[in-house]
């Protein structure tokens, strides 16, 4: 059977892509002179670049095409490296290798990895997510009953190989545990999939967003307690067991196919960019006062269902900074005083009433008049601009210190602290707050 390669075009073109668009010219033009055969090593459906150029060519000007089916490259590579088709398998050329997102969680076929130049930039593609030290499998000739030859190799030596056309390497899958020290959020949302998925842990499978719902908030509060501190280390690790809290929710959405991780990030950064017109749009703002107003009107067009000013507060926010937010929006909409003579006078008509309770010795009075102090007192700190739980987290930390000042006095003079009077407990209370306690 006469036939003829197209070797001359690879010898003669600059790269692969004027490569493969001259042998689809070549064989479209022979198809005008009568009925031609194109043969590619494998499967001419899988990884054969020209034939897709074909394809498109001779559906553009009409030519019946009749593809005969073989085994592909990948049977025999699979074959060579003694392993069983994964449906997770990503097969991808060495070609758009490095500027593809490689999975590390995934096993991955990187074929046509034709000399040391595309092996070392499949090299580096691969390093970004995992360890220098993985063993790869370098496959040549694969199926081949007389050339087939198969290394392994540490990733890092990947680009010490002798290549050619006939050249694939099979990368396994990295253990989560195997990850490099630089992860991205995405390595966080693996181990999760990894940990809730079959085989990993009881614990992490058995949980749901109901029983996540505590740690949420403590992990924040762990946050928030490092920040007054001025702890950067703690802080560091206090996010992070914040961030593995999203991405803990976002794996159970996503195995009910709410949400999953992907949308989280996506719908924040929407909010992002439409909040921020004058950052992503035409709009401009002078001040933060002005960025504030421009957010909270894109915010109430963004929930036009709302019926009240008062919606989106949550109710579990915690009580002192809900009554704080409830104010300001109320405030928002003109309910509020003239000065802030009329909110000092509010908080001593809230003290005279409760005055009056604590005599009747009503439980329930009393209560509901401590509660109308308290949010009268919120009121008074935003007219100061003073964030009440702030403030309120402030002293309770001068507090803290102060009385334990006093067990310390205590300590020091042989003495249990109930055994000190108030007097002295306050003559020591009294000299830590001097001292700046």
């Amino acid at each position: 059977m006469p036939f003829s390669s197209c070797d001359d075009l690879y010898e003669s073109l600059p790269d692969f892509a004027s490569v493969y668009k001259a042998i689809a010219d070549r064989v479209l033009a022979a198809s005008d002179r009568g009925d031609v055969a194109f043969a590619v090593p494998g499967d001419p459906m899988v990884g054969e670049a020209t034939v897709r150029l074909i394809l498109g060519g001779a559906h553009e000007r009409r030519i019946p095409v009749v593809v005969l089916s073989s085994p592909s490259f990948i049977e025999a590579v699979l074959a060579a490296v003694g392993q069983v088709l994964d449906e997770r398998l990503v097969v991808m050329d060495a070609l758009t290798a490095h500027s593809a997102a490689i999975p590390s969680d995934a096993p991955v076929l990187i074929y046509q990895v034709y000399d040391t130049d595309a092996a070392s930039r499949v090299k580096l593609a691969l390093l970004k997510d995992r360890p220098a030290e993985q063993e790869v499998v370098v496959v040549r000739a694969a199926g081949s009953p007389t050339s087939a030859k198969t290394d392994r190799v540490p990733l890092h030596r990947l680009d010490r190989i002798a290549p050619d056309h006939l050249t694939a390497v099979y990368v396994p899958p990295v253990a989560p545990c195997q990850l490099p020290l630089a992860p991205r959020f995405s390595d966080l949302v693996q181990v999760m999939r990894r940990l809730r998925g079959e085989g990993g842990c009881p614990w992490d499978q058995a949980q749901t967003h109901e029983t996540l719902r505590k740690w949420l908030v403590e992990e924040c509060y762990e946050a928030v307690e490092a920040i007054d501190r001025g702890d950067m280390t703690a802080l560091c690790e206090e996010l992070g067991d914040v961030l593995l809290q999203i991405a803990f929710h976002a794996q159970i959405a996503s195995e009910s196919g709410a949400f999953d991780a992907d949308d989280v990030i996506a719908g924040i950064v929407r909010k992002l960019v439409n909040r921020h017109p004058h950052v992503f749009g035409s709009a401009s703002a002078a001040d933060a006062a002005e960025v504030e107003r421009n957010w909270e009107a894109i915010k109430r067009a963004e929930k036009a269902g709302r019926t009240s000013v008062l919606d989106g507060v949550p109710a579990s926010l915690p009580a002192l900074h809900r009554a704080a937010e409830l104010g300001r929006r109320a405030a928002a909409a003109g309910f509020d005083w003239e000065r802030v003579e009329d909110v000092l006078a509010k908080i001593e008509e809230e003290m005279r009433e409760l005055r009056a309770c604590l005599g009747s010795g009503a439980p329930e009075e009393v209560r509901h008049e401590i509660g109308d102090l308290l949010f009268a007192v919120t009121n008074l700190a935003r007219w100061a601009d003073v964030d009440p739980e702030e403030a309120l987290r402030e002293m309770l930390g001068r507090f803290v210190a102060r009385f334990r000042r006093i067990e310390q006095a205590a300590s020091e003079a042989g003495r249990d602290l109930n055994d000190l009077t108030l007097a002295e407990m306050d003559q020591i209370w009294e000299r830590a707050k001097a001292e700046g306690a």
